[in-house]
């Protein structure tokens, strides 16, 4: 393991100076997965400064809406009553996102932060761009089952494995940073980017720049996570979508729907595919001219254009069962509304 100074930070001013002081270092919470990067040998930062001393550790009101601090843990903002009442997209993708073990340990600034579980950039004895910029992208001829059918480059096919970080662009919420250039609010959308020809930045943020809130803005209307998994017990997204409907009456006042598993980042659908919904009443044939719509531009690579028809299959039922025309298989805000469970075909097939 190759070695690495520690340092606990005192406030966030003395943290972001001394991440933004050296090049290879980095911040550090629960580090669930930052540190089996570590012991892989993919990330090797010679200082880690903790940020779990800071006070970050509070769920508050904020203009009708959350504003969830970048220190709570992903049990504590999944449980959370009024994340469960009224953000059920966010609570079920937490739930549904990780063990009991992982979601105890790991922050909320750290989840959408997660590197690609590409297996090509797990393995230093492998070519990645994004691990190695220029040494070649071993996925694009390789076993390519779960990347990028969006958004891809020929440098990197990548996926993003946050199940929160689509909740989160499905609800519009907001990252608050604080960096060497003071303070920043940055739209949730705008915080991934596409890989293009520096796969290698997974982010917009600056380095030393530290997330310290995720702020969900008000909301009245249902929302949604549901997620496609090769086992039911615990595993990253084939496929998964969160919707978020608002209402007026029986027609949809404002749709917002976000994919996972299908690109570099939480794929948003383009505005004018969310705007079919808007003035529309709610139905089958409505969701699949959608999902036909969402789906029309995906570019599957030679092992993994099943996620074509499991995405068009999964994006109508999210927006069935968002809008109560087909129940949740559990309650809302559970782990049991988001999971279709390990993949036997259904989906897929149907």
């Amino acid at each position: 393991m190759h070695p690495s100074q520690y340092q606990r930070a005192t406030d966030a001013t003395q943290a972001v100076a001394a991440v933004a002081a050296r090049p290879t270092a980095a911040f550090v919470a629960g580090g669930t997965s930052q540190l089996d990067l570590m012991k892989e040998g993919v990330l090797r930062p010679d200082l880690l400064v903790d940020v779990t001393p800071l006070a970050l550790t509070t769920i508050s009101p904020l203009d009708g809406g959350l504003r969830l601090g970048a220190g709570v843990s992903n049990t504590a903002a999944a449980l959370h009553p009024e994340v469960q009442r009224r953000y059920a997209a966010v609570s079920e993708a937490l739930l549904a996102g990780a063990s009991t073990q992982i979601r105890n340990m790991a922050s909320l600034g750290g989840n959408p932060l997660q590197r690609t579980r590409c297996p090509y950039f797990r393995d230093p004895a492998q070519p990645c761009n994004k691990r190695e910029p220029g040494s070649g992208c071993a996925a694009l001829g390789g076993y390519n089952r779960v990347h990028a059918i969006f958004g891809a480059s020929d440098k990197c096919v990548a996926t993003h494995p946050s199940d929160l970080a689509v909740a989160l662009s499905a609800l519009d919420a907001r990252v608050q940073t604080t960096g060497p250039n003071g303070p920043r609010s940055i739209p949730f959308p705008e915080l991934h980017r596409l890989p293009g020809d520096a796969p290698q930045q997974d982010t917009t943020l600056a380095h030393g720049e530290l997330i310290t809130s995720l702020d969900l803005p008000a909301f009245d209307g249902r929302s949604h996570y549901l997620k496609v998994r090769e086992r039911a017990s615990y595993a990253f997204a084939l496929v998964s979508c969160a919707v978020a409907l608002e209402m007026d009456g029986k027609k949809i006042r404002r749709a917002r729907v976000a994919l996972g598993g299908v690109a570099h980042k939480p794929w948003r659908l383009p505005a004018e595919v969310e705007a079919m919904l808007t003035g529309k009443k709610p139905g089958e044939k409505l969701f699949r001219a959608v999902a036909d719509k969402a789906f029309a531009e995906a570019k599957p690579l030679e092992h993994n254009a099943y996620k074509i028809p499991m995405g068009r299959n999964l994006l109508v039922r999210a927006l069935l069962e968002t809008s109560g025309l087909q129940p949740l298989q559990g309650p809302a805000g559970t782990a049991f509304a988001a999971s279709v469970g390990g993949v036997s075909g259904e989906v897929a097939a149907r």
